[in-house]
C-alpha cells in the first residue's frame, strides 16, 4: 500500500515535490487556488494581456496518479492537516510549500480567486497602465526592476521612475553586475531615485503607481503551535536535510523556511529536489542522506523585458556576472512558462 505524502502549498516548491513523487506514493496536493500563478511571468502578463494566461497551470492538471484538494490548511500537527472546510487529512508525510506574499502585480490580489477574475484585473490595471504618462514605482529589488523593464519594452515613451530608500541596487552583488544593471536602465530611460523615503511624496505627479516591496511568509496555518514553534519573522525552523525540527516525517521548502536564502523562485525548487530524495528514500526503506547548504553565494536571473536584463550565476570558480543574452535564454524569453506554462507537466 502506498504512503501518503501531503503537500501543503501548489508554488514552485510544493508542485515540484507533487510532481516528482506522484507516481511514488499517494500525494495530495492542497491549496486554495484553481491555478499555480508562475510568480515570474506575472510582470510581463499586466503589460501584455493576450499572453497573460501563460501565466497560470491549472491545478487540477497537474498530477496523474494523486489529488488536489482546493481548500485551506488551517492548522498542522504531526499526523496531518486540519482544512477550512472542516476536512481532515492524514499523513505519512507533510510538506509545508505555502511560500509567501507579495504586493501585486507580482502576486495576485486574491490568490483564491479564479483565473478568470485575475485576467480580468489585469487586463484593468493594464488598461490604466496604457493611458498613464507618468509611472511611479515604489521598490529597486528585483521585481521593481523587472517590471519598469516590461513597461518600458511596450511603451519606451512612458516616464518610468523607480524609488527606493536603500542606497544602492542589488546589494551583495557583483559591482560589474551593478554597473551594468544602471547602464541598462539609463538606456532604456528609467528614472532612479534612490536613498529616498518611500512613499516617495515628493517625486511628483503620478498617474499610477505600484508597489514593488514587502514580502509576507505565509504560516499563518502553523500559529497555533500545534506542529513547531515560528520564528521571530514567522519561519519556519528546519534541519539540513529540511525537516521542520523535530520531526523525520515532516519538510519545509521555499520562503517559509528559516534560511538565510533570498525569496526566490529557484531556491524553493533547489529545497524541493533535496525533499524529493528524501522522502523517495524513506519511501524505499533507506535513510534520508540528501542535504541543504545554503551558499553565501547569490544568484540572480533578472530580465528587463527580452532584450536587456542582468545576472550573477555560479561557477566553479566562484560566481560570474551573466550577460544579457544568458538571461534571455535562460528566463527573459518566456519566464519560464515552458516549464510552467498551460500543458507543462514538468514543474
Amino acid at each position: 500500500m502506498k504512503r501518503t505524502v501531503v503537500v501543503i502549498g501548489g508554488g514552485y516548491g510544493g508542485t515540484r515535490v507533487a510532481l516528482a513523487l506522484d507516481s511514488a506514493a499517494d500525494v495530495i496536493l492542497i491549496d486554495p487556488r484553481e491555478a499555480f500563478v508562475n510568480a515570474a511571468a506575472s510582470l510581463r502578463a499586466l503589460t501584455r494581456p493576450d499572453w497573460a494566461h501563460h501565466a497560470f497551470l491549472p491545478l487540477e492538471d497537474l498530477l496523474d496518479h494523486g489529488r488536489v484538494l482546493r481548500d485551506r490548511a488551517v492548522s498542522v500537527d504531526p499526523g496531518g492537516v486540519t482544512l477550512a472546510s472542516g476536512a481532515r487529512v492524514e499523513a505519512d508525510y507533510l510538506v509545508l510549500a505555502t511560500g509567501s506574499g507579495y504586493p501585486y502585480p507580482a502576486k495576485p490580489h486574491d490568490a483564491s480567486t479564479s483565473i478568470a477574475e485575475q485576467l480580468d484585473d489585469l487586463c484593468a490595471t493594464h488598461k490604466e497602465l496604457s493611458g498613464a504618462g507618468r509611472v511611479l514605482i515604489l521598490g529597486a529589488g528585483p521585481v521593481g526592476l523587472e517590471l519598469a523593464g516590461e513597461i518600458k519594452e511596450v511603451w519606451p515613451d512612458k516616464h518610468v521612475v523607480i524609488v527606493d530608500r536603500g542606497d544602492q541596487l542589488l546589494p551583495g552583488f557583483l559591482p560589474e553586475v551593478r554597473a551594468e544593471l544602471h547602464r541598462q536602465l539609463d538606456e532604456l530611460g528609467v528614472e532612479l531615485r534612490l536613498g529616498t523615503a518611500m512613499p516617495a511624496t515628493a517625486v511628483g505627479a503620478t498617474d499610477i503607481r505600484f508597489r514593488a516591496f514587502g514580502v509576507r511568509i505565509n504560516t499563518d496555518f502553523l500559529a497555533d503551535g500545534r506542529l513547531t514553534p515560528l520564528t521571530a519573522r514567522a519561519e519556519v525552523p528546519v534541519t539540513e536535510r529540511l525537516n521542520v525540527e523535530g520531526y523525520e516525517h515532516v519538510y519545509a521548502v521555499g520562503d517559509i523556511t528559516a534560511l538565510p536564502d533570498p525569496k526566490m523562485a529557484s531556491y524553493a525548487m533547489t529545497h524541493a529536489e533535496v525533499v524529493v530524495r528524501n522522502i523517495r528514500a524513506q519511501l524505499d526503506g533507506d535513510r534520508p542522506a540528501a542535504v541543504y547548504t545554503p551558499s553565501a553565494e547569490r544568484r540572480i536571473l533578472l530580465p528587463l523585458g527580452t532584450r536587456g536584463g542582468v545576472g550573477q550565476l555560479p561557477t566553479p570558480d566562484g560566481v560570474a556576472a551573466a550577460s544579457a543574452r544568458v538571461v534571455y535564454e535562460r528566463k527573459g524569453a518566456d519566464l519560464f512558462t515552458g516549464r510552467f506554462g498551460p500543458g507543462s507537466r514538468s514543474a
